[in-house]
């Protein structure tokens, strides 16, 4: 597994569960639960993991679609 992004930002993680979904491109969220224990305070940050063989493509996938999006 590698690191795709980290974020507390739930719409932008909403976003790329999206696009990876419609993609075919299996994502793992880690630290969502401690995420929400740890309250509002967003000191820890949602891991957005892919597999090895996924990360070049997911990385290709990610800025085409914020460049879409112009971000």
């Amino acid at each position: 597994m590698k690191e795709l992004l980290r974020s507390n930002d739930l719409i932008h993680l909403s976003w790329i569960r999206s696009i990876f979904k419609e993609a075919g491109i299996q994502i793992f969220i880690m630290d969502e639960h401690m995420s929400v224990l740890e309250g509002s305070a967003n000191a820890i940050p949602r891991r957005v993991m892919v597999s090895e063989q996924d990360h070049a493509q997911a990385l290709r996938l990610m800025k085409s679609a914020k460049s879409e999006l112009n971000l």
